[in-house]
Formats: C-alpha cells, structure tokens, sequence
C-alpha cells in the first residue's frame, strides 16, 4: 500500500494506505457514523473454508516474492491464472509496460477472471497479488525484498475461496476477480525528495485505463488489502466514504448482521492515501471501497507491514474465514 498526502489535505489529514502507504499516521479526526436504521435482522453465515483459503495464501507466499519482473513473479501468475480457470472463471493475464519510481522498466501482469461473463449485473472484487520488493519499515535488510503474506497474498486467498464457492453455489450475477499486479512498488517516504503518488497501483491505473472489456462496468467493487492477520479492525476509510459510502454501509451492515460488528468497525477514519480502488472510483467510475486493517491504537498497519516479518505467521485463518465470510453474504443478497 502506499503513501501520501492526498484528500483532506486542506484540513491537514495525513493519509496512508497503499502509501508507502506514507507511515500511516494516526488521524488527526475520526468521525461516528450513524448506525443503520433499518431493522437489524441476522444473516446466516455462507460456507467458507478458511483452510482452504489458508492454503491458497501458503501456495503464494511459497513462491517467495513475488514483484515484476523476477522469476517467482511469473511462476505465481501462472499458478494464478490457472487456479482461476480451475475454477470455472473465463481467465485472462492483462501484460502492459510501466516505469517505477527508481525507472525500472516492468511488465506489469493483471490476472482478471470472470465468472459469468454474460450477464449485465456485475459485481468487482478486487486485491493486490505482488509484493514490495524492499522492505523499508524494517530495522534490517531493508534492500530485500518481503515474501507479503498478509500485504497481498492474504485478500488473493480470500478471493480464490470466494471463487472456489461461486462455481459450488452458483449465484445468479456476474462477478468479476482482479489480482493487480504493482501495487506495491511505490516510492518510499524514507526517501528525501517529493513523494510521487504515481508511483503506486501501477497495475490497478494501467486496467482502469485500458480494461479488459470494452465499455467494462460494475455495480460497484471491493478492495481486500492486509486481511490476514489476528485481531484485525476493519475501519470506514476516507477514500472509500468519500466516493461510495453506501457500499461501506452496505457491507458493514452486513459484516454486523454476521455477528462481525467488532472487527468491521461503525467508525471512519481518514488515514488511507492512494491504494488501488482509488483509480477504479476516479477512473471508472465504479463505486468501490477499501477493507484494510488500521489499528487505531497505534495509528498505523499491522506491526509487520513492509517489514520481513510479513510471513505465514501472521496469517490467522478465522480472520480469512470473516472477512469471506462476509463478501460471499455481500454477494448472495444481491439479486
């Protein structure tokens, strides 16, 4: 995720999240929301294996890391490519050409399938499949590259048991999976010259741009980022409250009727800056939101972010399980 200065900036809000994702400051405001006024009626908890999606994190995170343009790079979207055919998805890897922060040419891959790809009534989901290739939150070895388990792997795992239920289930909309690719090879803070906000979601601007369906749209999409670790607090961040805080209130009036109201907290804050469902909202112009943890308390990510410490250890399978739990219920009440 990344870094930068970006909306509120006249109220003096530090947002973070993609940022490098800028260190994640700790708002400087953070706003109640109004509870949802419509009667409160539990939902029943759609078939999700946690060990299944445990599994398809480990297979990740075994490549190693995995940034463009490196060997585990392109044997992992392979792996993803044909995970998703497996699956019954229409598959397809996007390639297109950009330039990183330091001017490194690379080969950006998106992997995209569809599940239904007939239909009209579409539904986006959406995380980031690559990893940083520094690890510049860390006290050592800064230079190498992290292997990203939870920054990145963690939503793509979701995601694949979320397909793996589709083709079991068989809803009756069309739902659309993207892994972007680069979003993770945005420039430093640590660096001391002008942060570059376009260093980051190189993948998600280049499929915005240039989509894989001609006149592609949704009605509205999903952003899994940092969804794999124990004790998570899923906010109501700025970016997506800005841009489509119905669907915030859609999915965490779901997450609540789950019995998930302590981990997809009534709560907005701003505090994440350029991630990768920015492009979609301002691009596209599909309505799509953020879950990405932030821990109030400490005012930033999870405490292995872009460190080496992001490994399977910090991957907890009941938070995969709620977090799938609660796009698969998001997914069969639309009708």
């Amino acid at each position: 995720m990344k870094n930068n200065i970006l909306f509120f900036i006249s109220i003096g809000f530090l947002l973070a999240c993609g940022n490098d994702k800028q260190d994640a400051q700790k708002p400087k405001q953070q706003l109640q929301t109004s509870p949802t006024k419509t009667a409160f009626i539990a939902i029943e908890k759609p078939e999700f294996d946690e060990d299944s999606a445990y599994l398809y994190v480990k297979q990740q995170v075994d490549f190693g890391p995995r940034f463009p343009n490196n060997e585990a790079h392109t044997k992992c979207a392979i792996f993803l490519k044909k995970k998703l055919s497996s699956l019954g998805l229409e598959t397809q890897i996007q390639e297109g050409k950009a330039t990183t922060f330091n001017n490194k040419n690379i080969i950006i891959k998106n992997i995209i399938g569809s599940y239904k790809p007939e239909l009209q009534k579409r539904i986006l989901l959406f995380a980031h499949w690559d990893s940083r290739p520094f690890a510049d939150h860390d006290e050592k070895d800064k230079t190498k590259p992290i292997l990203g388990a939870n920054d990145g792997a963690s939503g793509v795992g979701i995601l694949l048991e979320v397909a793996r239920q589709l083709e079991l289930k068989q809803p009756k909309i069309g739902i659309d999976i993207i892994f972007f690719d680069a979003e993770d090879y945005g420039q430093p803070s640590s660096l001391m010259v002008q942060s570059n906000s376009d260093s980051w979601c190189l993948g998600s601007r280049y499929w915005a741009k240039n989509p894989h369906k001609t006149n592609y749209s949704a009605d509205f999409g999903i952003l899994l980022d940092m969804v794999g670790n124990s004790n998570p607090q899923f906010t109501k961040e700025g970016i997506s409250m800005k841009y489509a805080p119905q669907i915030v209130n859609k999915v965490w009036g779901v997450a609540a009727r789950l019995g998930y109201q302590h981990i997809f907290v009534n709560k907005e804050t701003f505090f994440v800056g350029i991630d990768d469902h920015q492009p979609i909202n301002e691009i596209m112009g599909i309505p799509s939101i953020d879950i990405i943890h932030y821990e109030e308390s400490t005012g930033n990510f999870h405490h292995s972010w872009h460190t080496h410490d992001d490994n399977m250890d910090v991957i907890d399978k009941s938070t995969l399980k709620i977090v799938g739990e609660t796009i698969l219920a998001v997914i069969y009440q639309e009708k």
